[in-house]
């Protein structure tokens, strides 16, 4: 496997683990008196004499501005959180911060030296986002502070709020994403991005509708897909997909008409190539924008992280602008300030670009968000020293300082090297005659010192400063597409390195030589898709077959060249198959027991499993209009896109102790029930507020304990098995919109209970609680009140 692709992982893992949060104490007796007398916030250590000599050199703000600079970076990183703009309770949420939590906390930021405790952001649409002047560990330790915890938790783990550092919700607010839109999240996890996205698709999109937009969440790490797989759960939609793929080796699904045909595949598919309107591109980076928050950078932070990272950056970045329309944007960010991983790999797309792409000013966008210019002007730091310009660096050092990490981008030379290196075929040349550098040459006068300024307008990136509003760093640009990319030559270098270098040396100290790896063929090969085919000559023109990548034994295998069948599906080694749901009887089932008219809500054609046995799958995922096309796309190009998670898991098998055949074997999810509750009009159940509570608190109600004797009559109405409990005045039936409250519960033989986590039971209560006055009376009889699952039912 190329060393390349290597690097590109062992880089994701080591800044993963360099960006997690060390601020961890032992645990504190509680009834230790010492306690009070102990500094509220002790750092492991905020000095590291080459992060301040290196940030002074770059300029990354003004001499009389480094005190407050480096102070700010000092202390620990405010918490921020989000609130779910489509959760139904957004109003309630925003209305609790507003009215309790700012009032009730005040006492504790007054005592902490600041003016508000929390406040929203200002730069933040509709009061949606929120700062406080507590770090997350004061907010965990202080006994004071213990219900706004509880809140944070709480609301958190439903999905009506997203704890994300407050930089980090920058991106997305520049993407211009409508409902509408394809978009990719190229490096997705943990999700937070993500989920921000699929806020704004479904938030623009009409009410009692599924947006035909879509989102796919990808990330090469497993280990993070799992976690950002948790966290987009709380999103309750079907318009996603989660892959599991290196970034710059994302599959573009190219659908060749010609072996399309002659496979029998229908050449009318509504698209014939995985392409989008938005990309956002997050790449992995050094991580020092988060030293707040991660202060174990201090320790681990050099130079030459960020310069080991340029490259895989760069590739990255190329892949988005592949894979995005004409006509799209695309946003490169970087929690990292060092301008070697952000305005160089701007200034270095844009030249590979030329003019098929743009960097947009959005100066003009959230003027309250403070942001800094990019710089035109930067030096690189090698461990050799401090150069302005490629034609300064050794030719031994060469290899770890890139010639695309200069302003200018171009191989400058004085008139003395430029004639050697006409004899040797006008370029830089090695032992081995190889080439080292870019083929544009320029001269200049021998031993002049040259400041290298670039000419492209990277002042249109932004780079968001801590000590400007309290936060993180962020460095962001905005890319537009307006013409297809050009076609790239590949640039062979045939030298040999040592496999037995280590990768996380590579990164620290940019020892490693540059090679060319087969990660920057196959982009070099995308791009050249990019052209129309009838541009293409026909000999040279590449099938789906000869492209795409398969797994074996773990390693993912290049095929260029190599006729060979298309890997079927469920061939990805550790991840399940991806089939339509296909069973007529199955389907019928489900809609005869739930009452789901097929032309108001089409379930044929919109259901997934992850099993090839329809009598073994366990759950059944829904999936949107624009996921559908996807998923017919990814058939029948060979299961190029290796699916983590797909759209929305809708039913769940489910079995009852009691015996006895049932209707329908699957009852609703609790994530399902929001978007298919519209369109059920059978197993429903209109309970007052007095019964509905009382649900939620015991978990668990026998028939004649209702506090409603009607209400319990319809309950034994039903058929055993699911239904769906809509909270109502009086027990009358209600229109259902976007307010309306219900609950998946279980009509046992005896009983009826609630299938929703305690979480939301509690989070139900207490929403409740604030709406209406307290009710009394209405005692349940014969319930224990313990959180034991609904009588006689267990999961299949």
């Amino acid at each position: 496997m190329g060393r390349g692709r290597h690097r590109g992982r062992s880089q994701r893992k080591d800044f993963k683990e360099s960006r997690e949060n060390v601020w961890k104490r032992p645990k504190i007796d509680p009834t230790d008196n010492s306690v009070a007398e102990r500094p509220n916030w002790e750092p492991v250590l905020t000095d590291n004499p080459n992060f301040e000599e290196y940030y002074k050199e770059q300029g990354i703000v003004k001499a009389e501005e480094w005190d407050v600079f480096m102070e700010i970076l000092r202390k620990p990183l405010p918490a921020a959180f989000r609130v779910n703009s489509n959760s139904q309770f957004c109003d309630d949420i925003i209305s609790i911060l507003e009215n309790d939590f700012v009032k009730s906390l005040q006492a504790e930021a007054i005592e902490g030296g600041e003016l508000e405790a929390i406040k929203p952001l200002p730069w933040y649409p509709k009061n949606l986002a929120w700062h406080s002047n507590f770090s997350r560990k004061q907010i965990r330790k202080y006994k004071t502070l213990e219900r706004f915890h509880e809140f944070l938790k709480l609301e958190n783990e439903v999905g009506n709020i997203t704890r994300q550092e407050a930089v980090s919700m920058v991106p997305p607010l520049f993407l211009d994403v409508h409902p509408d839109h394809f978009v990719l999240d190229m490096c997705a996890a943990p999700g937070s991005k993500t989920f921000q996205l699929l806020e704004i698709i479904h938030g623009a999109s009409e009410p009692g509708t599924l947006p035909n937009g879509m989102v796919v969440a990808n990330d090469v790490d497993f280990q993070r897909s799992n976690l950002l797989i948790h966290q987009t759960k709380r999103m309750c939609t079907s318009n996603l997909i989660v892959t599991n793929h290196e970034g710059q080796q994302f599959p573009g699904c190219r659908l060749n008409k010609s072996r399309a045909s002659e496979k029998g595949i229908s050449e009318d598919m509504p698209i014939n190539q995985l392409s989008f309107d938005r990309v956002l591109c997050d790449v992995p980076c050094s991580g020092d924008g988060t030293l707040r928050k991660a202060p174990d950078i201090w320790r681990k932070w050099n130079s030459g992280m960020g310069n080991g990272l340029h490259s895989l950056q760069v590739i990255l970045a190329m892949r988005g602008l592949s894979l995005l329309k004409v006509g799209g944007k695309m946003i490169y960010s970087t929690c990292s300030m060092n301008p070697i991983e952000d305005e160089a790999v701007v200034a270095e797309i844009l030249r590979r670009c030329g003019d098929s792409v743009e960097l947009l000013d959005v100066s003009d966008k959230l003027p309250e968000l403070i942001r800094r210019p990019g710089l035109k002007t930067w030096k690189v730091r090698d461990k050799g020293g401090w150069f302005t310009s490629y034609k300064d660096v050794p030719q031994n050092r060469r290899g770890g300082v890139l010639v695309s990490m200069f302003p200018s981008g171009k191989n400058l030379t004085d008139s003395t090297q430029t004639t050697q290196d006409n004899e040797n075929g006008g370029v830089n040349a090695t032992e081995d005659g190889c080439k080292e550098t870019d083929d544009t040459v320029v001269d200049v006068i021998p031993d002049e010192p040259v400041v290298e300024v670039s000419d492209l307008p990277l002042e249109r990136c932004m780079r968001i400063i801590p000590h400007d509003q309290n936060t993180g760093a962020f460095f962001i640009a905005v890319l537009h597409k307006v013409a297809h990319l050009p076609e790239f030559q590949e640039k062979p270098n045939p030298r040999k390195h040592s496999s037995t270098k280590n990768a996380e040396e590579a990164v620290v100290t940019a020892d490693a030589e540059p090679v060319e790896s087969p990660v920057e063929k196959v982009i070099e090969a995308d791009v050249n898709s990019e052209k129309d085919d009838s541009l293409v000559e026909p000999e040279k023109k590449k099938t789906e077959e000869e492209t795409i990548t398969e797994e074996k034994d773990g390693n993912s295998v290049s095929h260029a060249g190599d006729k060979r069948k298309v890997p079927m599906q469920g061939k990805w080694k550790g991840f399940d198959p991806v089939v339509f749901l296909k069973d007529e009887t199955l389907i019928d089932s489900i809609k005869e027991f739930y009452g789901i008219r097929d032309e108001s809500f089409p379930l044929n054609g919109h259901l997934v499993a992850r099993n090839t046995d329809t009598s073994s799958v366990k759950r059944i995922y829904y999936v949107s209009k624009s996921v559908k096309e996807v998923l017919q796309l990814n058939f029948a190009v060979g299961q190029q896109l290796k699916i983590a998670s797909v759209g929305l898991k809708m039913f769940e098998r489910q079995t009852a102790k009691e015996g006895g055949s049932k209707p329908c074997s699957f009852r609703i999810s609790s994530e399902g029930l929001p978007v298919i509750l519209p369109y059920i009009t059978k197993q429903v159940l209109y309970c007052s507020m007095a019964d509905f509570k009382h649900l939620l608190e015991y978990k668990s109600i026998k028939f004649p304990d209702f506090v409603n004797k009607e209400l319990g009559q319809k309950a034994v109405d039903l058929v055993l098995g699911c239904c769906v409990v809509i909270l109502s005045d009086g027990e009358k039936a209600v229109k259902v919109d976007a307010s309306t409250i219900a609950i998946s519960c279980w009509r046992g033989k005896n009983s009826l209970g609630v299938m929703v986590t305690s979480a939301d039971c509690q989070e139900l209560l207490e929403r409740l609680a604030e709406r209406t006055p307290k009710i009394e009376g209405g005692s349940v009889n014969g319930s224990n009140g313990d959180s034991a699952g609904p009588e006689a039912m267990e999961t299949a």
